[in-house]
């Protein structure tokens, strides 16, 4: 196995226009049946929201918003580079290859840190993921942020996010924080 990197990177793989929602359900799906949910964690499909002032909700009264890609024919991987994983990604339906390959069976570059920094945050996701394991009304510790050192009681988890709703006791009142599943840890 050579050129296999143990390091959970990100990618961005090549689809057919069109096919990026697909590839990333189709991706989560071999990923689960193959039993490579070690190797290959997150598939997003970059996107937005916009607003689009010229058509109103007839609910709201507001501008409504919508979901646009930031790359059209691209999906980005999370994933631990192996020949297994490697072999899975890049012979899913719809994918056309891997950017940063030259080919000939060469294995491609991982995506910088900073670029996929930005990416996620743009995305409102978190950079970082942590293998918390916590249940709504569990005590968690804060570890980093505005609200360091302090305890709260989990109120609200979002999985696909990587965040959570934890409410703190701060001057006899009771507020709550949003937070990324790194920034706090089990009590």
């Amino acid at each position: 196995m050579a050129n296999e990197s143990f390091e959970r990177e990100w990618y961005a793989l090549q689809t057919y226009s069109g096919y990026e929602n697909k590839v990333k359900r189709d991706l989560e799906q071999r990923a689960l049946s193959m039993g490579m949910e070690d190797y290959i964690f997150r598939v997003l499909v970059p996107e937005e929201t916009k607003v689009d002032e010229s058509k109103i909700d007839k609910n709201t009264g507001k501008p409504k918003e919508y979901q646009e890609q930031i790359f059209p024919g691209y999906v980005l991987v999370e994933m631990v580079m192996t020949d297994q994983s490697w072999y899975i990604v890049r012979n899913t339906q719809n994918v056309t290859g891997f950017v940063g390959s030259q080919g000939a069976g060469s294995k491609p570059a991982p995506l910088l840190p900073e670029e996929m920094a930005g990416i996620l945050r743009m995305m409102n996701l978190s950079i970082r993921v942590s293998d918390l394991e916590v249940n709504i009304g569990d005590t968690v510790r804060i570890i980093e942020g505005a609200f360091a050192n302090m305890t709260g009681n989990v109120s609200e988890i979002d999985y696909e996010k990587h965040k959570l709703k934890v409410d703190i006791e701060m001057f006899g009142r009771e507020t709550s924080a949003e937070l990324d599943f790194d920034q706090v840890e089990e009590f």
